[in-house]
């Protein structure tokens, strides 16, 4: 019968021990962070509100959402503070008397100043036909209107699809959520939540984007070497 030797069983779990607190403690801050950034977020963006005398710009560009999105850029277009509109991502069932109809905007103002896009499929869809329609037209400036919650992701994804375009943030208010009136809802909530965590996607998927490039263009030089 072997004779148990103290202190060989236990060496190994005490070595373990500040490993396992690390990663513990890594995990919290990963929490914490993803919480104050969740509460960061949300607060921003229950503040923002349509400017109460927006800037000119070139043209306007609405990313489909919910009416009062496009009810709100066609009042710019009649207000004159844009040349031209796009409406972007439309259902392709929908079409341009649909788009009238549900607005109540003029037939003329159709036929002369709107264009509607039914290639965008998501944000990233936007953003793109978003700028190339504005290179095509030749535009240096546009009035971007979006929920407010859906600003700060709609001009991170304008900024990476031409930023050259100069945007001019309007911000559609559906329900007032300011002062923490968003904790109280929970329907607010879940729309925030999920906004913020696509946003963080969004930066993820940018920083991935940047090292791939440097990644590229260190091994170009290298075979240039």
């Amino acid at each position: 019968m072997s004779e148990h030797q103290p202190g060989v069983d236990q060496a190994p779990r005490r070595q373990g021990r500040p490993a396992l607190r690390g990663v513990a403690w890594a995990l919290a801050l990963v929490v914490l962070g993803f919480g104050g950034g969740f509460a960061f977020f949300s607060d921003h963006v229950s503040r923002l509100s349509a400017p109460g005398q927006p800037e000119k710009a070139d043209a306007i560009i609405v990313l489909t959402g919910g009416q009062y999105r496009l009810d709100a850029a066609v009042d710019l277009l009649r207000a004159g503070k844009g040349g031209r509109l796009l409406i972007s991502g439309v259902n392709p069932v929908a079409d341009a008397e649909d788009l009238r109809r549900v607005t109540g905007a003029e037939q003329s103002l159709f036929e002369c100043c709107i264009d509607i896009d039914h290639a965008a499929l998501d944000t990233i869809g936007n953003a793109a036909e978003s700028a190339k329609w504005a290179a095509d037209n030749g535009f240096a400036s546009a009035i971007l209107v979006t929920n407010n919650y859906h600003m700060p992701r709609s001009l991170l994804e304008m900024q990476r699809a031409d930023a050259s375009l100069r945007i001019v943030p309007y911000p559609v208010v559906n329900t007032p959520l300011g002062g923490g009136e968003w904790i109280r809802r929970p329907e607010a909530l879940r729309v925030l939540f999920t906004e913020y965590t696509k946003y963080l996607a969004s930066l993820s998927r940018g920083v991935l984007q940047r090292g791939n490039t440097a990644q590229a263009g260190t091994a170009v030089t290298l075979n240039a070497d």
